[in-house]
């Protein structure tokens, strides 16, 4: 049996190993919950495209709407309309209000909506400002990272590549997929033709749930070499706010969620606070064994 990490954004520059390693730490201390241990027999992998992705976001020439206040230069209509939907809809996952908003907007003479980038920095600011650990710049950044893989070829088929080649159809695979990469996965798993074997597919931190990122796989379908589909998260981290059920993620079968993850990291998002869980841990157990 193989178990599958596929991480998130921002790993660049970091040791694949350690980040491995690190994500095993806390799965064998959710195990360890449970009075359960890891077995020896599970082969573990962790696909890391963190450069990649990395070197492929500075080669995209698509700017931050934060850059663009201290370096000037033009915004991606493309871009500036997905993340002015992204915000629209973090922030009505997280309750934040217009005033809240207008609060951050200030004297700004510009109309306000989503054509203007300054007013979806507002939105952003207001989220930073109302909600726990995760700041504005992340959340931009996020939105970007996301942007740019769900609507550049060059820059999914790359990605997709580095964690399709972990991937094997020689034994079962239990996949867990956290951040962005719940998204590369469950990508990866609903495309590829080879006949495999999952009998878990994992989530954490999950943002599928977000209509943006949801339109971007329409029609959307149950991934095929799948068995079962666990979406872990906690409802303060902003980035997971959406469960993946039929409102907001319908597919057959239905997706199992879980939200009563109490992330202890600083944002709610950290993968070790979603995989020292113990009832996350023994999911992956379960589907082990």
């Amino acid at each position: 049996m193989r178990l599958v990490f596929i991480h998130g954004r921002s790993q660049q520059g970091k040791d694949p190993l350690a980040l491995k390693h690190e994500w095993l730490g806390a799965l064998n201390k959710g195990l360890a919950q449970n009075g359960l241990s890891l077995p020896a027999a599970v082969e573990v992998r962790l696909p890391f495209y963190g450069d990649r992705l990395d070197a492929l976001t500075k080669a995209s020439a698509v700017p931050l709407t934060d850059d663009l206040n201290t370096r000037g230069g033009a915004a991606d209509a493309d871009f500036l309309a997905f993340e002015a939907a992204m915000a629209e809809a973090l922030r009505q996952g997280a309750g934040i209000t217009d005033q809240q908003i207008n609060a951050e907007y200030g004297a700004n003479p510009k109309p306000k909506g989503p054509q203007n980038w300054e007013w979806v920095q507002a939105i952003f600011r207001a989220l930073d400002t109302h909600t726990p650990g995760i700041s504005d710049k992340v959340l931009e950044a996020f939105t970007r990272d996301v942007y740019l893989y769900t609507s550049r070829a060059n820059v999914k088929s790359e990605i997709d590549k580095i964690v399709a080649a972990d991937l094997t159809d020689t034994e079962p695979m239990v996949v867990v997929g956290h951040s962005l990469g719940s998204v590369v996965g469950y990508s990866v798993l609903r495309e590829d033709p080879r006949a495999l074997k999952v009998p878990l597919y994992l989530t954490v931190g999950c943002p599928l749930g977000l209509r943006p990122i949801r339109d971007q796989f329409k029609p959307l379908k149950f991934p095929t070499p799948a068995r079962a589909w666990y979406n872990a998260y906690d409802d303060r981290d902003v980035v997971a706010l959406y469960p993946l059920d039929k409102k907001n993620f319908p597919v057959t079968p239905a997706v199992t969620n879980y939200g009563k993850v109490k992330n202890h990291t600083d944002n709610r998002h950290g993968i070790v606070g979603y995989l020292d869980d113990p009832k996350v841990a023994l999911a992956i157990y379960e589907a082990l064994t």
